[in-house]
């Protein structure tokens, strides 16, 4: 009898250093490689908010149909399941004799909670997870996942040393494809039709493809020998590295990029900068181990602290933040290029988060639920773990940050024309329509 295999993508949308994909592919007779698209992402959430703007659903489908085809070159396809996850993936099994599931770890809550349930309600099935989604594996951390540290310089010291696995190489060929018959399961374009999704107006295009291209132009140039000089400005491709988005779907291995790094390093000389590439995966990693142990605490409103913060929430004053209509021109700009791209700079990210909790002060949750809707590149664990950080409630030992938004924009937009380029000023100059007892506001 033929041995029959699942491979689940999920934030591992490539076929590049895809450990899952190369031990299905060793061990099984036929594959079923599959995605879970959960209707629920584009229902309003707790927060009245969806999980997919326009250009994060763009962005996903551009990923799941390079990934079908780069598929189709080497023997199979992608089939993309439009249901929950549990119920799909029970299905399959059942239906096709499954004997493995194949995935790479997540770190979000609710992907592991899925996991953990499906091993509850098939116990036929083998279940192998491989780690690929940090630079270091789950073995490699044992000591330091037993007592996590609270704050980032202490990870850091403890884990930056650490060898880095070489990233694997992508599979030649794979086993056949089983044609899958199940409600609710479709090809690719189909799926991508049936999403309706508009263009957009975002400059990164989604995909493996896409994802090497940038990462061979960025080393290819000498940009990451200046990237620490650079990298808070609020505009401008070469100003960061712009790997987020394709390392947050998967698109791009974060070891492959590691690797790239040292190559560049070998090649040009290390410096300041180039490290401090290697110091922002760091923190991308810190998040992800930092989530993996506190689950659902990262996004509990009192964060990782005994006390919740001092803030509320006022509708009015959330929907201005929102749509950059708020007295503050340099947040209001940060705004529209977040709506307009699905993509900010991290320093704009800092200053928008800041207002939001101090000068608005709002519930820290409605800013990371807009977030993960708008940012193309939305990652669960960095995206929550730097809100509860800005707010207070999470890793800094500082406490709560407070940005100053006059001194934000006399150092990184002097000239304003950040702020006259994506339209940050506005005829809004109070917060508030209504006072506390909602008794209309005089404006003078």
């Amino acid at each position: 009898m033929a041995k029959v295999g699942i491979v689940w993508f999920d934030k591992d949308l490539r076929l590049h250093d895809n450990p899952s994909l190369l031990k299905a592919a060793a061990n099984c007779d036929q594959l079923i490689c599959v995605y879970c698209f959960d209707p629920s992402w584009l229902l309003p959430n707790q927060y009245g908010l969806k999980s997919f703007s326009a250009n994060r659903l763009r962005f996903l489908n551009q990923s799941l149909l390079e990934l079908d085809s780069n598929l189709q070159k080497i023997g199979q396809k992608l089939i993309i399941c439009y249901e929950s996850p549990i119920k799909i993936l029970v299905d399959l099994i059942n239906r096709y004799q499954v004997c493995a599931l194949y995935r790479n770890r997540s770190f979000g809550y609710y992907e592991n909670w899925l996991w953990n349930e499906l091993q509850k309600r098939v116990t036929q099935v083998r279940f192998e997870l491989s780690d690929v989604h940090t630079l270091f594996s789950q073995l490699q951390l044992d000591s330091v996942l037993n007592n996590f540290p609270k704050h980032f310089n202490e990870f850091r010291h403890q884990v930056e040393h650490l060898p880095v696995a070489t990233p694997l190489a992508s599979p030649s060929n794979l086993p056949p494809l089983v044609s899958v018959e199940l409600e609710n399961c479709f090809d690719t374009k189909t799926f991508s039709k049936q999403q309706n999704h508009q263009a957009g107006l975002t400059p990164f295009n989604g995909g493996e493809d896409q994802a090497l291209v940038q990462l061979q132009a960025y080393f290819a140039a000498s940009l990451p020998s200046d990237y620490k000089n650079v990298r808070d400005q609020l505009d401008g491709w070469n100003n960061s590295t712009k790997f987020s988005p394709w390392l947050s779907s998967g698109c791009l291995s974060v070891r492959q990029l590691y690797a790239a790094l040292k190559a560049y390093e070998a090649e040009k000389g290390a410096n300041e900068s180039t490290y401090w590439i290697y110091f922002e995966l760091l923190w991308r990693e810190f998040f992800q181990w930092n989530a993996y142990t506190h689950r659902a605490k990262i996004f509990h409103f009192k964060g990782l602290k005994s006390h919740p913060p001092l803030t509320c929430f006022y509708p009015e004053r959330f929907q201005k933040w929102c749509h950059g209509n708020t007295p503050y021109p340099l947040v209001n700009a940060c705004m529209n290029q977040l709506n307009s791209l699905g993509f900010i700079s991290n320093r704009g990210r800092q200053i928008v988060a800041s207002c939001l909790v101090n000068e608005l002060g709002l519930d820290w949750r409605f800013g990371a639920a807009y977030f993960e809707q708008q940012l193309i590149d939305y990652d669960v664990a960095v995206n929550w773990g730097n809100w509860q950080y800005l707010a207070g409630v999470g890793a800094d030992p500082r406490g709560q940050r407070h940005f100053n938004l006059d001194k934000q924009a006399e150092l990184f937009d002097k000239d304003g024309r950040f702020v006259k380029s994506w339209h940050g000023h506005t005829t809004v100059h109070a917060l508030d329509s209504v006072d506390a007892a909602d008794w209309p506001v005089e404006h003078k």
